[in-house]
């Protein structure tokens, strides 16, 4: 099924190109490894052209996607966390309550960033290198943060966690907007 209404082609076409930008490829690296002519892939990345079986199986394989991801594109994992949600720890000796909003998993590397933010225009992030994950605590004010096409508000002690490795914003919507950015690299 064609994302969101959009033409097969269309689909395609915006799938391909995302798809061999995430890998790092230039059109000439694809089609070299796909064995088609770089026109063919320009024009199938333009939406143009009628690519057969064949060709969008080698332009697959040479991405190492399946060919159902250029059909149906799989929609970024976003998950939320509001402030009064997760699994709590409480102290028997103090007030004192610890949430676990995500636990790393193994071999992954993490950068902690504090964000200081106020209205304006949003800080527009490109792409980050393929399996970056980037999660955000939001401490102070409101934010629309996440997947550029899909941001979400978020409230003092909001939690989202969201693929770093397609476009993504955050924008302040409050003066004062501060905020925890964990980057997460596996």
């Amino acid at each position: 099924m064609a994302p969101e209404g959009k033409a097969p082609l269309d689909a395609i076409a915006s799938a391909l190109r995302q798809e061999r930008e995430r890998a790092g490829l230039s059109l000439t690296e694809v089609a070299r490894r796909a064995g088609v002519a770089k026109s063919t892939l320009s024009q199938l990345e333009a939406g143009t052209g009628n690519p057969s079986v064949e060709t969008l199986w080698a332009l697959c394989t040479a991405l190492d996607i399946q060919i159902s991801q250029l059909l149906d594109p799989p929609r970024p994992r976003v998950q939320v966390i509001r402030a009064d949600e997760g699994p709590a720890l409480h102290s028997d000796r103090a007030d004192y309550q610890a949430t676990l909003v995500a636990s790393c998993p193994p071999n992954a590397r993490r950068d902690v960033y504090r964000i200081a933010a106020e209205p304006g225009p949003a800080r527009e992030s490109q792409p980050h290198p393929p399996g970056v994950i980037e999660h955000v605590v939001l401490s102070a004010g409101r934010a629309l943060v996440g997947v550029t096409q899909e941001p979400v508000e978020l409230g003092p002690g909001d939690y989202i966690a969201y693929p770093g490795d397609v476009a993504h914003v955050f924008q302040a919507l409050e003066p004062g907007t501060r905020a925890v950015m964990i980057s997460e690299h596996s």
